[in-house]
């Protein structure tokens, strides 16, 4: 039988009381309602979650200091149509984060399947940013949830599992309801994030604790955010790896 609760893990130092948090979920299947492994999608995204906190350890406020990240362990493997289980799971992880971590900003990383959930569920009080990695999107997904936030989405060109197409559509329709919003091509890679893996880690890094101000925001994903449609929402990823 399936664990009937989601739960949280750590990646890194544990930060008690920390400046900001980052919650990193991972891909999934479009129906399975087989128990949740740790298998390669959660792997895939454990170097994000690792680069995240270790970037974040010497941030401090005035309440706290380093940046707390977690991995979200999903109840099942599938999103599975109208009960959209990633969703809720993710729903319940930035509640429960947001109960552990009272006042602090939240910023939500995800893949895939894990993308769409964390997109839907950023209207959440205390979330201040999302980020995207080759998300699955519909024209069904909503936007408004996503006023007042930041958002970054990056898409392969070689994308064979999920639609650049769609991701498009969808930070266009985010900008009706936010300024900030920016969409980066990663050129030269796929879905598993595999041949440009440390420009994605680092994109990642730059946007989320940028966003938390861990660290000062990124020129470049600022100017993407400043330039109108489609340059902003069309962006070549540039081999920086910082």
């Amino acid at each position: 039988m399936p664990d009937p609760s989601p739960w949280l893990e750590n990646a890194g130092d544990r930060h008690p009381e920390p400046a900001g948090v980052v919650l990193v979920a991972h891909g999934g299947k479009s129906h399975s309602t087989a128990p949740a492994r740790r298998g390669l999608a959660l792997l895939r995204m454990l170097p994000f979650a690792h680069s995240l906190e270790r970037g974040g350890r010497a941030h401090r406020t005035g309440t706290g200091s380093g940046v707390a990240v977690h991995l979200l362990r999903y109840r099942v493997r599938g999103w599975n149509g109208p009960a959209m289980d990633a969703y809720r799971d993710a729903e319940w992880a930035v509640h429960e984060l947001v109960r552990r971590y009272p006042g602090r900003p939240v910023v939500l990383v995800g893949h895939s399947m894990g993308a769409r959930a964390v997109l839907r569920a950023a209207g959440a009080p205390g979330v201040v940013a999302v980020c995207g990695l080759a998300p699955w999107l519909e024209g069904s997904d909503p936007v408004d949830q996503l006023a007042g936030r930041s958002v970054l989405i990056a898409h392969g060109d070689r994308e064979r599992m999920t639609d650049p197409a769609a991701s498009y559509a969808y930070a266009l329709r985010a900008r009706s309801v936010t300024d900030r919003v920016a969409r980066f091509d990663v050129l030269g890679d796929g879905h598993a994030m595999l041949r440009r893996a440390g420009d994605w880690t680092s994109l990642v890094r730059r946007f989320a604790l940028g966003e938390l101000g861990a660290e000062p925001r990124d020129p470049v994903i600022s100017n993407a955010m400043a330039e109108p449609a489609p340059a902003g929402l069309r962006v070549a990823l540039e081999g920086a790896d910082r």
